[in-house]
């Protein structure tokens, strides 16, 4: 009877120290509900740290990390259909997206044509009303004193061509601090107003009188050209209202393009016998 109470006790301690021996190796520091971390895992948590930080972290950790698993676990015991509901919508959502977007990625035309563009303009111009003033042209930024800056606003005052874009762009490599050219895309007047010693009111009063607007502070000469203003409040031109207008568009094209596709898959369940409706 003394020995099999032995072998009792012996043998658990045996397969405990081989499962110890076990978890040393795979470097397990904690196990909870199957679950495993490893000193690999709160190593890269607290690399860097002094070792009293590094201990009171990978407690906190540890702690949490086990809390977040009982807690969970102890949900999963508790039956709930809405969970499952809700879960089931979620992954059918996923796949759904996942499907539609690849549809979209692969046979949906991106290309919009610059006639829809013009007529969804000319019909809806009053929905593109700008709010902020937005210029081309190019600025100048030059230290106090630069020579030959009534030649410079000459030839900047001129209809920009190659030749004096040319001379200009000299200029600005001999002398300029700051040289900034968009005669092609329009430039917000925030943008502007980072760069010159203007207020917003003030700028605003100037874009509306002059196409050449110069202004000076205790450093430099600022010199901004005008070739083109749209004054905040009113309707954007059309072609700074292209991206916008092109996203609606495709938007349309894609709700359209959706629709036809389910449309399709519906069409051909039937002819499949794949759903089958039952009169009344």
């Amino acid at each position: 009877m003394r020995k099999f109470v032995v072998l009792l006790i012996v043998v658990p301690i045996m397969v405990g120290c081989t499962l110890f021996e076990q978890q040393r190796k795979s470097g397990i520091v904690v196990e909870c509900n199957g679950h495993s971390l490893t000193q690999v895992e709160i190593d890269a948590l607290t690399n860097g740290l002094r070792s009293e930080d590094s201990a009171r972290v990978a407690e906190s950790y540890i702690r949490q990390w086990a809390m977040d698993l009982l807690v969970y676990d102890a949900a999963k015991e508790v039956e709930s259909k809405e969970i499952e509901r809700l879960v089931e919508d979620y992954r059918r959502s996923l796949y759904v997206h996942d499907y539609e977007e690849r549809m979209i990625a692969q046979r949906m035309p991106k290309h919009v044509e610059d006639s829809l563009v013009k007529g969804f303009y000319e019909t809806h111009s009053s929905r593109f009303v700008l709010d902020e003033t937005i210029v081309k042209g190019m600025l100048l930024i030059v230290l106090l004193g630069a020579p030959n800056m009534d030649e410079l606003k000459r030839q900047m005052a001129k209809p920009f061509d190659d030749e004096n874009l040319e001379l200009i762009e000299k200029y600005a490599y001999n002398y300029a601090i700051g040289y900034e050219l968009f005669l092609e895309d329009w430039t917000r007047s925030g943008q502007i107003l980072l760069r010159m010693p203007f207020s917003e009111t003030n700028l605003h009063k100037q874009l509306n009188q002059k196409r050449q607007i110069v202004v000076e502070d205790s450093v430099n000469t600022y010199l901004l050209q005008v070739t083109d203003v749209h004054m905040k409040g009113t309707e954007m031109p059309l072609d700074y209202a292209r991206t916008k207008i092109e996203q609606i568009l495709l938007n349309e094209r894609r709700v359209e393009f959706l629709e036809q596709e389910r449309d399709k898959l519906y069409n051909k369940a039937l002819q499949q016998n794949k759903l089958i409706r039952y009169e009344k």
